[in-house]
């Protein structure tokens, strides 16, 4: 009786470790194909979105601070994934249909959008004044003094919380399974539906997931020392 469940538990391991080396290419392909791309779009038209609100919400202008902070109010009070469901479900239901993948860009970049809206803000808040007297002095406009003095510095302080919202967007790309995109996450769905070993196949994903965020943290962590050389001391 024990050779008989010693010889299954082998047998179990090796259909598990085929398992495992069948459903990671699948996986890694998705990835390639969605997770990544999907990312770097969202994060790229999210980055144009926060940048943009932020100058909104520094405005002396209450035309321009009111819709900024209602718009940051509104993404920041509700969770992403009825976010991502308005967008995909809810437009669709009263005809405005929008694909999947673009669907999710959409309700990822309004999301980074607004939360990195208030990592650039402050970044900016954060410059001495005397930086915009001095561009004053030398007859800057505002625009140029953003643009030429403020900005450069303030992206400065503004990487490592940017570089921590990039990452964390690798990993909510995952919600984007619920909407049909076909992303990492959803081809180990896909795979444990047929197979219905949703332990090693969710555990893999997980696995992909740290690999992609633990590269990322590397490149965050190069940049920044990168950037620490034009720090005076």
């Amino acid at each position: 009786m024990f050779l008989n469940s010693y010889l299954y538990s082998i047998a179990a391991d090796m259909g598990g470790w085929e398992l495992f080396q069948n459903s990671l290419w699948p996986m890694i392909l998705g990835g390639i194909k969605n997770t990544i791309p999907l990312t770097f779009v969202s994060f790229v038209l999210g980055m144009f979105i926060a940048l943009l609100t932020a100058v909104m919400r520094l405005s002396t202008t209450k035309l321009l601070t009111i819709p900024a902070r209602m718009y940051v109010s509104a993404i920041r009070g509700t969770p992403l994934l009825v976010q991502l469901f308005i967008v995909f479900f809810g437009l669709g239901s009263i005809g405005i249909t929008i694909d999947p993948f673009p669907s999710a860009v959409i309700a990822f970049s309004l999301n980074v959008g607004a939360y990195s809206s208030e990592i650039i803000r402050a970044s900016i808040q954060s410059i001495p004044k005397g930086q915009w007297e001095a561009a004053t002095t030398i007859g800057m406009s505002y625009s140029q003094t953003l643009i030429r003095i403020i900005i450069p510095q303030a992206t400065r302080v503004s990487i490592p919380p940017l570089s921590n919202t990039f990452i964390s967007l690798v990993k909510d790309t995952s919600l984007a399974s619920l909407i049909l995109v076909t992303e990492l996450f959803r081809k180990a769905q896909e795979i444990a539906a047929r197979t219905y070993d949703f332990m090693l196949l969710y555990i893999e994903a997980a696995m992909l997931y740290w690999v992609i965020c633990f590269i990322l943290s590397i490149v965050q962590d190069k940049i920044e020392h990168r950037l620490e050389r034009y720090v005076a001391r």
